[in-house]
């Protein structure tokens, strides 16, 4: 077990905090972790390139010239893909990415990304994730305030919608509810606040 801080967004102490070390005490494995991302960003990979190959390439079909006695190579259509214009060989077809990954992998490997966030220290607790008005400028003044310039804010099961509508255009900053966290987005932002709520939850999650 660990304590932490908990802060408010105006930057005052809120207590202490205790995480459990099985989601937030493990030593962080990178295979884990590598293997989550590159399955998140193959689901996420649309698969919509393509190109044509002989068979559907707008081209007569007719023989080039005559089999024989011209004194140049063999040849039948126009479309082959030796020829400009003609087919791609082995091109890029519509197809998805995605792959598998254990259930049991997957969940073990959003514990080591939150734990690696926590050997950082870059983890902050925050007691609330409310807001009075939707100002971004004045959000901006908070977090700033907190340190919080590039991160991952997850609050509870929902979002309060003030907080939401004020921190959307702020550059680097993402806001999730709790049941959109994922490897991905931790790894990819600095620091990743937690509403106490949203601890909460994880504990829940995974007891």
């Amino acid at each position: 077990m660990m304590d932490l801080t908990v802060t408010t967004l105006e930057g005052q102490d809120a207590g202490q905090i205790t995480l459990s070390d099985t989601i937030f005490g493990l030593e962080p494995r990178e295979d884990i972790l590598q293997r989550m991302v590159r399955w998140q960003l193959a689901r996420k990979q649309q698969g919509t390139h393509k190109a044509l190959n002989r068979s559907e390439i707008s081209r007569t079909g007719g023989k080039m010239y005559r089999q024989k006695g011209t004194g140049r190579a063999r040849h039948h259509s126009a479309r082959a893909p030796q020829f400009r214009g003609g087919g791609k060989a082995h091109g890029p077809v519509v197809r998805s990415h995605a792959h598998d990954l254990p259930k049991k992998v997957r969940a073990q490997a959003l514990r080591h990304a939150l734990s690696a966030k926590l050997k950082s220290d870059s983890i902050i607790v925050v007691d609330q994730l409310t807001s009075t008005e939707a100002k971004t400028k004045a959000m901006k003044g908070s977090l700033n305030k907190l340190g919080i310039v590039n991160a991952l804010i997850i609050g509870g099961h929902e979002i309060d919608q003030n907080f939401q509508r004020a921190a959307r255009n702020i550059p680097n900053i993402d806001v999730l509810p709790v049941q959109g966290i994922n490897v991905y987005d931790i790894l990819r932002r600095g620091k990743l606040v937690l509403s106490k709520d949203a601890v909460a939850a994880l504990e829940e999650r995974f007891k």
